[in-house]
């Protein structure tokens, strides 16, 4: 028996090593079924320069650009990736004989299959030219909206922002909270002496660009702004107000951060709860996205001292009940606990940085005059 033993302990091992050697660089498709949509998915993996496995994913029913994975890893059989510029995640097994994945795939809701088969080139899918890419707005442009609509969203409207590049237009639905935050890069506890309605009342705003292009982030604050003072009459001043805050610092490690490029267009932000994405961004600009992807309590500000200096990160972690409050869904827990991402104070410290609670001198807005907006 313990012969017999032995041998099954030498076979289980020997599979083992096999599936771990399998190769798993190529193409892989399968379909997803989000409802009564059916989505045809192509991941095509490869090895980079450093010997470590990257992916890029196709929507072959929603012709784009290829997406590039965020992370991707393989842990014998088991490999995991992750999107962040649309918060999504792939998690999948390899079979046996190493030619198909079973796993799920998440995106802000309940996991759905998504089993994947090896492609050659005879079963290989033909992935389609994606549209040209959008040409950017003018960098000196100084543009706003010829037209906005405004009106009253419904008693149990959700927030929601988006810009559709084919037609120009800007499309949300926000309080005004929401625009001064977006507008001028705040927190709202840097609003002050607002009326009563500044969170409660809820606009769908329809508003197109007078300018040709995409607009650059900056290009679409303007707009914005220019919207705050056009339809809703607001006035304000600035006041210098000590407020408690989160400040990002540099570890005693140093910084480990990629440097990025300079692009008149940028930056670019990808964020869902427990995820950031940023491209090309400077730290003060970092710090306004994630004080509200994060949904944190209190601003943040940067005090690295990096300056103008762009640099290109990827954040990951598990946030608490307070953090996913109001954010909207997410990913969900994993059910291995080791597999969780740490909370951000931990998470950020993997980046050479640290997130600390202090006290600062900070801009604050004085609502000196707003109006609710007339329906036109």
């Amino acid at each position: 028996m313990k012969k017999l033993m032995l041998w099954i302990i030498a076979l289980a091992a020997l599979q083992g090593s096999a599936l771990h050697g399998q190769n798993i660089t190529g193409s892989w498709q399968g379909t997803l079924k989000a409802g009564p949509q059916e989505l045809r998915i192509v991941i095509k993996i490869s090895t980079t320069e450093a010997d470590n496995l990257s992916a890029v994913l196709y929507s072959i029913n929603q012709p784009s650009p290829a997406i590039p994975a965020t992370t991707f890893t393989r842990n014998g059989s088991t490999m995991k990736m992750t999107i962040a510029t649309i918060n999504g995640s792939y998690e999948g097994r390899l079979s046996g004989d190493g030619n198909s994945i079973n796993g799920t795939w998440t995106q802000g809701g309940p996991p759905l299959p998504l089993n994947l088969t090896r492609a050659t080139p005879e079963t290989a899918w033909t992935i389609p030219e994606p549209p040209p890419p959008p040409k950017p707005m003018a960098a000196d442009a100084d543009p706003a909206f010829e037209v906005a609509a405004i009106k009253p969203a419904r008693p149990d409207a959700r927030f929601a922002f988006g810009v559709n590049r084919g037609s120009g237009l800007f499309t949300t639905t926000s309080s005004l909270s929401s625009l001064l935050r977006f507008a001028y890069d705040l927190h709202p506890r840097q609003i002050t002496h607002g009326p009563s309605w500044l969170e409660s009342k809820m606009f769908d705003i329809k508003a197109k660009f007078d300018t040709a292009g995409v607009p650059s982030t900056a290009q679409l604050k303007t707009m914005v702004q220019k919207l705050l003072a056009d339809r809703f009459q607001l006035t304000f001043h600035r006041e210098k107000k000590e407020l408690s805050v989160y400040a990002i610092t540099i570890a005693k490690t140093g910084a480990k951060l990629t440097k990025g490029e300079t692009d008149a267009n940028l930056p670019n932000f990808g964020f869902g709860p427990g995820i950031l994405n940023a491209r090309n961004a400077t730290m003060t600009e970092v710090a306004g996205v994630l004080q509200e992807a994060a949904a944190l309590e209190q601003p943040v500000v940067d005090q690295t001292g990096f300056g103008s200096a762009r640099y290109t990160l990827f954040l990951r972690w598990t946030p608490d009940a307070s953090q996913s409050a109001g954010a909207g869904p997410g990913p969900l827990p994993s059910a291995n606990k080791a597999d969780e991402p740490p909370d951000l104070f931990a998470a950020i410290q993997q980046l050479g940085l640290k997130l600390e609670s202090t006290k600062a001198p900070i801009d604050v807005l004085v609502i000196d005059r707003v109006e609710l907006p007339s329906e036109n």
